[in-house]
């Protein structure tokens, strides 16, 4: 008998204690995405950490592991994406319980072990499960007759489609045994296996992996045979439980009922579509940036923007106006905190950017969703019922709706989007993107690097350990009279053009790094170098101009870098490792780097965080970065192997390509980070420090720019000068410079009121005189006038005073302010129940000046670029609000 008695808690327990008593290691769940495997978007199995192994390139610690592994799907080959919350058991983030063998046991213990599990410990009914095996696996098929008691007839045998796993295009794969359980109310038939009914689902997967599957599509045996199972612990835990959803079980529901308690909506309907789509949302975006990926417009982050994105709409749908999915985060931390402590080690950071996109996303909804309305209710009228594709491209661009979003909320409305006009939009726009770039990189070594690595060019570079050194020059590239790049035999006197040396000093740009300057001097010429660049691996392109003379190609020559530039170079970059520590340290631990620039000049560091650093902040991380300067600690570097970076510690970027040996920099006992540049011996050589700015460049991400060594004492000087300046245009010392500039502030700020009451005052004179021109418009009193030069404050002053007289009435004014026509309209209670819109009228009048606008019903501004069409636009005014007013 099933044990339905047992909590989710205990049922992924007691998967890991069983295969723990079968000699298996427990490991912990490997993070959502796997930097290290460029072809996973998310992890979408829990095999994914694993694949070195299968493939032969890794040997484990251990022969058997088990876990229970984080995975999402929500593109690709495996997308549950459209059925989640409108069927019971697909979702974008769910639990594999897995067990593996590595070469060890193989089909006949993985089916022996998996069915005592269900049957024995966890007491399911044998009668109600049923197995499938790839269609060439007699050996599957004859091991399940002989070491289960499984109903013969409960054997299946299908094709690739449903008993070959895959994890991607690439890969290891083999065939696969499933086994499914039976809800339905008197017992399922044969055909009903694999049909895609809810009441009867795969629950376990059994992959038998012995292949590799190539980019070319052919397979190719692995070096060992090995058993990768899969099974999915929302739906184990639904059949246990006896639920006929997953969405019933104890793993969702104290998240649904807490939205239910939230809306004021019951579990039923529409509405409990909306709340699983928002349970099962909620859970793929907490647990994404819990390992560090952030919502944003590419990538894995458009992937977590698109789904808050349709968890914010569908909670439109059950009354939430506001943000409201991060009060759910301490219920769902209650329900899987303790499984996956991540959700509690990183609440601030899940938080911060669940709100940050959810109020990012809300300012451009309503607006969003009023376009989508007018556009599907006249799309309801024409004949084929389709939504436009150029409308749907603009909601897509303009206000942030995914196009999934706008397919949804079409086929509510029983209308198709034209989502074959919109992939042409979408195609137009990136070709325009790729010619921008390709216009910016006219003049650049795009078309040349092919050649260049054909004809094996190769530099190996010998700056670490040295400025200068002897090369011999193996390419010479020269802008040429028609401006087309070409390889030439030598370089004359005056000309531009770039150097390819055997060996070479100098640093080519990357990893945030400027290329070095410097010259080659060879025997009858000079060549000065302006910037170093890194096309390809190995290829290393000094650009700059003959100073003197000439150089051939087959010269040998000494390149000496610019020792001064490379110096303040290697303290800018120290600078920032210093500085990305003390974020951490005192801003957040969870801070990650987004990018950076160093150049001689100044430094500069993006990072991930959801909100402004204080004035206290960044004066705590600037002084903490000097102190570290202060100790004068020793930085250094050290390789090691990049499949041993993980869970070291050691701070590396997602996206940042690493080879198989990678360098270490270190400094003092604090920072280790991986990295290609160049730095400095010990932290003193840094010299001051100084913070310029931090401000904000995308959603989640923020910018520092700051300076150090010499650059940084020419802004004290300047600082320092200023204040000083400042203090004799006040004839006062510089410590009473605060105080003077204060009270100047005071008298500017009554200055600002006195003019703003004096307007205010010359406005309310001109109340009689609208007045007089009230109208009659289908019973109904209406003043639209034209009303000079106000400001926009005392123009909707007017209004209200207008309004306060006339009421109920229809208010519309416009005046000329700054060169700019402006409007403003106010509707009183009586009219608005009558069908006048503020919102709507004010955007037909303000159309005639050539501007636009909005607003509620009740009261609405807009503005103008032809103050000269202010009478043309408040005369429409009046023809507009006869055409409102219902009957």
């Amino acid at each position: 008998m099933a044990r339905t008695d047992m909590t989710a808690t205990e049922i992924r327990q007691s998967f890991q204690d069983f295969y723990k008593s079968k000699g298996h290691e427990i490991v912990p769940s490997s993070p959502v995405v796997l930097p290290a495997d460029p072809t996973l978007l998310f992890v979408n199995a829990g095999m994914n950490q694993f694949k070195e192994i299968f493939l032969g390139a890794r040997v484990s610690q251990y022969k058997r592991v088990a876990d229970s592994q984080k995975c999402i799907r929500v593109s690709g080959k495996h997308n549950d994406l459209e059925e989640v919350g409108h069927d019971t058991y697909h979702h974008t983030f769910f639990e594999m319980l897995g067990n593996w063998s590595f070469g060890d046991y193989y089909k006949r213990e993985s089916i022996a072990w998996g069915w005592e599990l269900l049957t024995k410990v966890w007491g399911l009914p044998k009668n109600r499960l049923w197995v499938t095996v790839y269609k060439d696996d007699d050996e599957a098929l004859a091991i399940w007759k002989e070491v289960t008691d499984v109903d013969p007839t409960h054997i299946l045998k299908f094709a690739e489609k449903d008993n070959f796993w895959e994890m991607g295009e690439t890969g290891p794969c083999g065939p696969c045994s499933e086994i499914h359980f039976d809800r339905t109310p008197n017992g399922c038939t044969a055909d009903m296996i694999n049909a895609g009914k809810q009441e009867v689902i795969e629950i376990w997967n059994h992959v038998f992996i012995q292949y590799n599957r190539r980019s070319d599509g052919s397979l190719e045996e692995l070096p060992a045979k090995h058993v990768d199972t899969g099974m999915g612990f929302e739906r184990v835990t639904s059949v246990i439980q006896n639920k006929t959803s997953n969405y019933d079980t104890d793993i969702f529901q104290p998240v649904i009922q807490a939205l239910v308690k939230a809306s004021g909506h019951p579990y039923e309907g529409q509405s409990a579509i909306a709340m699983r789509v928002i349970a099962d949302h909620l859970r793929t975006l907490a647990f994404a940036i819990g390992d560090g990926v952030l919502p944003s417009n590419d990538g894995r982050g458009y992937v977590l923007r698109r789904l808050l994105r349709r968890a914010v709409r569908y909670g439109r749908k059950i009354g939430f106006t506001r943000p409201f999915m991060t009060p759910l985060l301490p219920t769902l931390e209650a329900t899987m905190g303790k499984a996956y402590p991540e959700l509690v080690q990183r609440r601030q950071e899940i938080a911060r950017a669940i709100l940050a996109e959810e109020e990012s996303f809300s300012s451009a909804l309503d607006r969003g969703l009023a376009l989508f309305e007018d556009v599907a209710t006249a799309a309801a009228t024409s004949p084929d019922k389709v939504f436009p594709g150029e409308e749907a491209f603009k909601l897509y661009d303009t206000y942030g709706f995914p196009l999934d979003l706008t397919v949804v909320m079409a086929r509510e409305k029983g209308m198709e989007v034209d989502e074959k006009r919109f992939a042409e939009l979408m195609d137009e726009q990136r070709r325009r993107a790729r010619d921008a770039r390709r216009a910016a990189a006219a003049d650049g070594d795009a078309d040349l690097v092919s050649d260049l690595v054909a004809k094996g060019v190769r530099t190996v570079f010998t700056g670490y350990s040295g400025l200068e050194g002897a090369a011999g020059v193996v390419a010479i590239v020269q802008k040429g009279a028609e401006g087309a790049n070409a390889v030439m035999d030598q370089l004359a006197e005056g000309a531009e053009g770039a150097l390819l040396l055997s060996e070479s000093p100098f640093y080519a740009e990357k990893g945030g790094q400027l290329g070095d300057h410097g010259v080659i001097v060879g025997p009858a010429g000079e060549f000065e170098v302006t910037d170093t660049r890194q096309p390809t691996e190995g290829v290393v392109m000094h650009v700059g101009r003959m100073k003197r003379g000439t150089l051939a190609k087959g010269a040998r020559v000494t390149a000496k870098v610019n020792d001064v530039r490379r110096a303040a170079v290697a303290r800018h970059h120290t600078a920032t490792h210093l500085l990305q520590h003390a974020l951490r340290e005192i801003v957040s631990r969870d801070i990650k780097q987004a990018g950076s620039m160093v150049a001689a000049e100044r430094l500069r560091f993006d990072f991930a965080y959801y909100q402004a650093l204080t004035a206290e902040q960044l004066t705590s991380v600037e002084r903490r970065v000097n102190e570290l300067v202060i100790l004068n600690d020793p930085v250094k570097t050290t390789e090691m192997a990049l499949k041993d970076v993980q869970g070291s510690g050691i701070i590396a970027l997602f996206d940042e390509k690493y080879g198989d040996t990678v360098r270490v920099v270190s400094v003092g006992g604090y920072s280790r980070e991986l990295c290609g540049g160049t730095h400095v011996a010990a932290t003193g050589t840094i010299g001051p420090f100084r913070i310029l700015s931090e401000c904000s460049i995308a959603s989640g991400v923020r910018r520092i720019e700051a300076v150090a060594g010499l650059p940084a004492y020419e802004v004290m000087c300047q600082e320092r000068g200023m204040l000083e300046g400042l203090a004799k245009r006040f004839s006062a010392s510089p410590a009473e410079v605060p105080d003077r500039v204060e009270a100047l502030a005071g008298q500017v700020k009554a200055l600002e009121k006195q003019i703003k009451d004096q307007e205010l005052a010359v406005a309310l004179q001109k109340v009689d005189g609208i007045l007089g021109q009230a109208c009659d418009v289908k019973g109904m009193k209406v003043i639209a006038a034209t009303v000079g030069e106000l400001t926009a404050e005392a123009l909707k002053s007017l209004a209200e005073a207008v309004l306060a007289k006339v009421a109920p009435a229809v208010v519309v004014l416009g005046a000329s302010n700054a060169g700019k026509a402006q409007f403003i309209v106010l509707v009183s209670p009586e009219w608005v129940k009558q069908g006048v819109h503020a919102g709507k009228l004010i955007k037909d009048v303000a159309k005639v000046a050539g501007g636009g606008g909005g607003g509620q019903p009740g009261m609405a501004n807009a503005g103008g670029k032809d103050p000269g069409k202010l009478d043309e636009a408040i005369q429409k005014a009046k023809e507009i609000v006869g055409t409102m007013v219902k009957g």
